[in-house]
């Protein structure tokens, strides 16, 4: 049987890659009409970028999943190393985004191509990470956590869960979603 944690990790970097690719598709689109792309789409995207993977889905993997694995095995050090690292600068980097397509929102098609870019680099990057953690980092979690590991992983994970990946949003953030789902394209969203 899957412990509950992996599946929250899955499903919350299904809702990622999905939101990634999205805002991906989005310029794309909008660059072959010679259109601008739904800004506050996009917005509410890297918002919630920030809101929830950033803030929340990485919070959880570098305080809680991965000291308990390198307790429990030395095999992923370097990787778990890098991986933190990624973490570390992820809230800067979409910082910058935010401030890249504010640019374009703002001074019009001499900032789209960096922002483009900038977007590209990003999704490329961050459906890296989440390769690493899926083909290396669970799996080795599987192999080498006790129940009880799991038994107090599933209770912290089953926190504070990502609405796109399941959980029940916050009244809060209940316009954001309906916006992400909304804009985005099937079969993740209604678009």
């Amino acid at each position: 049987m899957t412990p509950p944690t992996l599946r929250i990790l899955r499903e919350e970097h299904g809702a990622l890659s999905a939101v990634l690719r999205s805002m991906s598709m989005l310029v794309a689109d909008a660059r072959r009409r010679a259109a601008t792309p739904d800004f506050h789409a996009l917005r509410a995207m890297l918002f919630y970028v920030d809101e929830f993977p950033e803030k929340l889905h990485h919070a959880k993997e570098s305080s809680l999943l991965f000291p308990l694995l390198r307790q429990r095995s030395d095999e992923a050090g370097t990787v778990l190393d890098k991986l933190d690292r990624d973490h570390a600068q992820g809230e800067q980097s979409i910082r910058e985004l935010e401030h890249l397509l504010l640019g374009w929102e703002m001074l019009g098609e001499p900032r789209r191509e960096v922002f483009e870019q900038a977007l590209e680099r990003y999704v490329e990057f961050y459906l890296e990470h989440m390769r690493i953690e899926e083909s290396q980092i669970l799996p080795l979690a599987q192999r080498a956590f006790t129940a009880e590991d799991w038994a107090r992983l599933d209770l912290s994970f089953r926190d504070h869960r990502d609405a796109l990946a399941g959980g029940e949003p916050d009244s809060a953030y209940r316009d954001l979603f309906r916006t992400i789902v909304n804009t985005t394209p099937a079969p993740y969203g209604l678009a």
